[in-house]
């Protein structure tokens, strides 16, 4: 593996590990007072973005982490909006 794709897939891997801790308790204990939801609905287009740039790209690294991060950042903004 290149080293290029190696940072890549690292970069991946650490940042989207970074926000499974949140998703996980927000799942778990359907609080959503802390989350912001102008943040959140910001961040989810900003990911979509992110993953269509990726496609595009055929960056593979930046594809799958912003795959599993939109599904993410979306069911905790489904859960912002039914639970507020």
């Amino acid at each position: 593996m290149p080293l290029l794709d190696f940072i890549g897939y690292c970069a991946a891997v650490l940042t989207t590990a970074a926000f499974v801790p949140q998703a996980w308790h927000t799942f778990q204990t359907r609080d959503v007072r802390g989350i912001s939801l102008g943040m959140y609905s910001v961040f989810t287009a900003g990911v979509a973005c992110w993953l269509v740039y990726g496609l595009l790209l055929g960056a593979w690294p930046i594809v799958i982490a912003n795959c599993v991060t939109l599904a993410l950042a979306a069911a905790i903004l489904v859960m912002k909006l039914r639970y507020r």
